[in-house]
């Protein structure tokens, strides 16, 4: 099989100049592939597929290579040798202890030997192996994977490779002796036949025409009449439907008792609470029948009745509610008035503003003037400039001559100084890699020493380390067999104290949402009767109205109104006099500026 892979290479290089990543995908492509290689042999063609996809998979470690390569002797290789370094790249980086050493010399020398030999010591220098090829894989992959996995390997394999490429260079020299003298070929000549004639044009196909298509129906485009009869039918069903059921809603309110028993709620609590909210409420109303109580012990022992006081209370409350009213009204119409004075107040601010705005526009203009007065002067300045510049130009071919040696002088220092780094540094990467290589044995001879990787254990001997509450494996794991038991069973223990404090707790709210219902049902009569005060207070609102006070601001409020409705007229009258007398400034600025503009110019040439 070793000697098959020269063309095995070959082959495999067409397959991989026919590989396109846009066009198709990699697993479409080992397919298209191992159905045109079904007449090799299975070995042959097993190991051209995997050279292929595994080349395809890690191309960009292997550009990596091959473009440096390219760069640095691009020159003298062809572009159509490039897949050709790839697969060799792939087979020494990946293949190399499974192909062996052998075979991988095989597949080498069947190929170009000048440019595997240039190939080969450029990929398997030591320089540029732990330097710059080591830097880019690790971009791609783990610095340390491909210190181990790939570098490392590849050092390894170093000292036979010198030796194939000893061999490769030994057959460049003895080819380069043997070249026989270039023998002197035939030179066919063209036969001397008569020249056919042109042949003529073929005659233009005739340009099929086309039928006309049918027109698209109308009823393309019109729903059918089925959905609109549908529509109609369930029309109809819904007026069916809401008719019994108003009909069902109508009875006869002479001789009802009451209202219908499917009205009536189901459900005795109309608000849905929660366990705080019954709570709560069922404090409040405890505290409000502890109240009543202490009122009721109270007038039992011989207090008096305080429904002469509560009845002047609420009178003096509507007085007190009453004179509110007026003074929110007042307050109002205050805040009213205030406003219109203030819309005043902005209107002659404008005013005022108007006349600063007037004011700046003529300054601008005279400061342009004067920048245009300014800018004569300077153009005058400059014309001197310019000519005792062109004056100056006809002693700079000395000063020329001084800067161009002093430029080689600082060129020659930094060339000696670049050399000079370039030695340091080389010096220290050859110290780094031989430091690395004394790491690498150590590593090696570390690992070569064999470990112990079996250990009995008894389970019912203790440690022997003295301690106080030492003890085996197995009396812990029963100590802890006996803890795991005694938590289940307070688990279970407190599961149950749980469940009845929770089925106490729920007999609890059941019963504090009676007593809540009861006293909603005293607070529907107490809304009741707060909704009649409530009619007797927007009498008071009314006559609040009618009050003295309030009548006098509304009407200084409707002065202010008419007052501030004068300002704008005045303003509106005002603007389109500004208005026009602004423009007849600019008009007379612009023909300023165009003269000003005619005789700058007529200066300057």
């Amino acid at each position: 099989m070793a000697s098959m892979y020269g063309s095995l290479v070959k082959e495999a290089t067409v397959l991989l100049d026919q590989f396109s990543a846009d066009k198709l995908c990699l697993d479409d492509f080992m397919e298209n592939a191992s159905k045109t290689l079904q007449n090799m042999d299975a070995p042959d063609r097993n190991f051209l597929l995997d050279v292929v996809s595994g080349c395809i998979e890690h191309k960009k470690l292997l550009d990596v290579v091959v473009n440096a390569f390219y760069a640095q002797n691009g020159k003298c290789l062809s572009r159509g040798d490039r897949s050709t370094f790839v697969i060799i790249c792939y087979l020494a980086t990946f293949t190399m202890d499974d192909l062996g050493l052998e075979c991988f010399s095989k597949i080498v020398k069947s190929l170009d030997t000048k440019k595997m030999h240039k190939f080969l010591s450029f990929f398997f220098d030591v320089t540029n192996l732990t330097t710059w090829i080591q830097g880019e894989w690790s971009h791609i992959y783990d610095a340390a994977f491909v210190e181990k996995n790939w570098i490392a390997p590849l050092l390894r394999w170093r000292p036979e490779i010198d030796i194939l490429m000893d061999q490769l260079a030994a057959r460049m020299s003895s080819g380069s002796r043997a070249k026989k003298a270039p023998v002197k070929t035939t030179e066919p000549q063209e036969f001397c036949l008569t020249k056919p004639k042109p042949r003529p044009l073929p005659m233009p196909e005739p340009i099929p025409q086309q039928e006309k298509p049918k027109p698209v129906p109308k009823s393309t485009h019109r729903a059918p009449k089925e959905m609109h009869t549908i529509e109609e039918i369930k029309q109809k069903n819904r007026q069916k439907a809401q008719e019994s059921f108003d009909s069902q809603l109508k009875f006869n309110s002479f001789q009802s008792s009451g209202v219908p028993a499917s009205l009536k709620m189901n459900s005795s609590w109309p608000i849905k609470l929660n366990n705080t909210a019954i709570m709560r409420q069922e404090a409040l109303y405890n505290r409000q029948v502890e109240e009543e109580l202490r009122r009721m012990e109270r007038l039992v022992e011989g207090a008096q009745e305080p429904s002469s006081f509560l009845q002047w209370q609420k009178q003096m409350r509507d007085q007190d509610l009453q004179e509110e009213l007026a003074q929110l009204e007042l307050r109002r119409l205050q805040g009213l008035i205030s406003h219109k004075e203030a819309a005043m107040a902005r209107t002659h601010i404008m005013e005022r503003n108007q006349k600063a705005a007037q004011l700046q526009k003529e300054e601008t203009a005279q400061l342009m003037q004067r920048y245009a007065r300014k800018r004569l002067q300077e153009e005058k300045e400059m014309r001197d400039l310019v000519q005792q510049v062109a004056d100056g130009h006809k002693n700079t071919k000395a000063a020329k001559q001084r800067l161009q040696e002093l430029k080689q002088s600082i060129v020659k220092e930094v060339s000696e100084q670049s050399q000079e780094l370039l030695r340091q540094a080389l010096e220290e990467a050859q110290a780094e890699l031989s430091r690395k290589f004394e790491i690498i044995r150590e590593i090696h001879a570390i690992r070569s020493v064999p470990h112990m990787r079996h250990k009995f254990v008894d389970d019912t001997e203790t440690g022997g380390h003295d301690l106080l509450g030492e003890m085996s494996l197995a009396e812990l794991k029963e100590r802890l067999a006996i803890l795991k038991e005694a938590k289940q069973r307070e688990q279970e223990e407190r599961r149950e104290w749980i469940l009845e404090e929770k089925q106490s707790k729920q007999q609890l709210l059941l019963q504090q949402l009676d007593t809540i219902d009861i006293h909603r049902k005293a607070l529907a009569q107490a809304a009741a009767s707060r909704k009649e005060e409530k009619k007797a207070r927007r009498g008071l609102q009314q006559a609040v109205a009618k009050d003295e006070r309030v009548l006098a601001l509304q009407k200084r409020l409707e002065e202010k109104q008419q007052e501030h409705l004068r300002l704008k007229q005045r303003e509106s009258s005002k603007a389109k006099t500004s208005e026009q007398a602004a423009a007849h400034t600019k008009t007379l600025e612009d023909k300023d500026w165009e003269d000003l503009e005619q005789r700058l110019a007529r200066q300057i040439q």
